[in-house]
């Protein structure tokens, strides 16, 4: 495999003519924006205080809300509120029928290989929503940092293709954001820890979010990423573990019109709460009361395990082949970084650490380490101010001669 390097940081400007950028993690559950400031990296809160802002976008007949707002809507307005778009990103609609069934929205008939959901305000495609995600963190970024942006690093799944990448650019575009470069999520994980900063060796980037599971191989090098091998599932995630246990709770209850949008939504929201709560939990409590019955119940770790092995197996092997494209032994890799809010669960922590049978590292934010890297990442391209710091390549894989 060869190495392609990008560039590296030219002379420190002075502090008066520092440039703002941010580093924003589009992500499928939730988004965030982070920039560098007095040399601190952070990622920056709404005025509320509230640092994600959840990837939802609704369509009302009062205008476009966006996250906690747009969230309130799910239950209520389904078909009209959007979420976990970035899985329909680059994609036809007949890739999202075949693989994103339990999605409950309407799409448009059209010529177009473009999809388009239909909402009570028009027909939008997966770019269309992501650009209002977009828009709210550029605001937030403006408002936080009292002046206009000079760009964005903005993070993608590695192995999201061509058709996935430029989706997103246009996204941007639409945002009216000046992207500064794609950057991969692994590879932005890494500069958060700081490995590409005097560690040697190999590490993997075991990334699983709300709605996809990638896996990366990276060897370190005085500072150089060399991406020996990546893998993982663009339909795989935190999603399906909901999806697994509603699916569970709905064979326990005796709820007539599971394919009522609403119920499935409340049902797919009552999943994931209780996904979380046991991530400290020994068990959970779950209440359902929709219009076609309710039930009452407990979801317990050894039920929850039983439900989600199969998952974590599959991202597992995942793993195995990117060790094998990578050409090397388990026992080669230093650190498995763990990046993505589904990385929180119990299950997937004990399955990725008996697998790779190393340390797992857990102490960044799981949820704030991508953005964190981006933000990194883009004041070293807008700046070269941060010492130390080199301007990392993607570094894409090709064949050797």
């Amino acid at each position: 495999m060869a190495l392609i390097q990008i560039a590296e940081p030219g002379e420190s400007t002075t502090a008066h003519q520092h440039r703002l950028a941010v580093g924003i993690d589009l992500g499928t559950t939730n988004s965030l924006v982070a920039s560098v400031r007095s040399g601190d990296v952070n990622t920056l809160p709404d005025p509320d205080g509230q640092h994600l802002l959840p990837s939802v976008v609704h369509y009302g007949e009062d205008g476009v809300a966006v996250g906690a707002k747009a969230q309130q809507f799910s239950i209520t307005d389904p078909l009209n509120t959007i979420v976990s778009v970035k899985r329909f990103m680059g994609r036809g609609i007949e890739d999202i029928a075949s693989k994103d069934a339990h999605y409950s929205y309407d799409f448009a008939e059209t010529e177009s290989t473009v999809p388009r959901i239909k909402t009570r305000t028009g027909d939008v495609s997966a770019i269309e929503v992501s650009a209002e995600i977009l828009k709210t963190l550029k605001r937030r970024a403006v408002e936080t940092l009292g002046d206009e942006l000079n760009g964005a690093v903005i993070t993608v799944p590695a192995y999201f293709d061509d058709a996935q990448r430029q989706a997103t650019k246009d996204a941007a575009k639409l945002a009216d954001i000046k992207v500064l470069r794609l950057l991969n999520e692994p590879t932005a994980a890494a500069v958060a820890y700081g490995l590409d900063t005097g560690n040697e060796g190999v590490i993997a980037v075991y990334d699983l979010g709300g709605g996809t599971f990638d896996i990366s191989i990276l060897r370190l090098n005085k500072g150089v990423f060399e991406v020996l091998a990546t893998g993982g599932d663009s339909s795989l995630g935190g999603d399906d573990f909901d999806y697994e246990i509603a699916q569970w709770i709905i064979a326990q209850t005796n709820i007539s019109d599971t394919d009522d949008a609403a119920t499935k939504r409340s049902i797919m929201q009552q999943a994931r709460i209780a996904k979380e709560a046991l991530a400290e939990a020994e068990s959970i409590e779950i209440n359902i009361d929709v219009e076609g019955g309710q039930w009452q119940g407990v979801l317990d770790r050894s039920v929850l395990k039983e439900l989600l092995t199969p998952l974590v197996k599959r991202t597992l092997m995942s793993c195995r082949r990117a060790l094998r494209d990578a050409d090397i032994d388990k026992a080669d890799i230093k650190e498995v970084v763990m990046v993505g809010g589904s990385t929180r669960t119990l299950q997937v922590r004990e399955m990725v650490a008996e697998f790779f049978e190393c340390e797992l590292l857990t102490s960044i934010d799981p949820d704030k380490v991508v953005a964190t890297g981006a933000a990194l990442q883009a004041d070293v391209l807008v700046n070269a101010t941060s010492v130390g710091m080199t301007l990392i390549g993607d570094v894409s894989l090709v064949p050797s001669a």
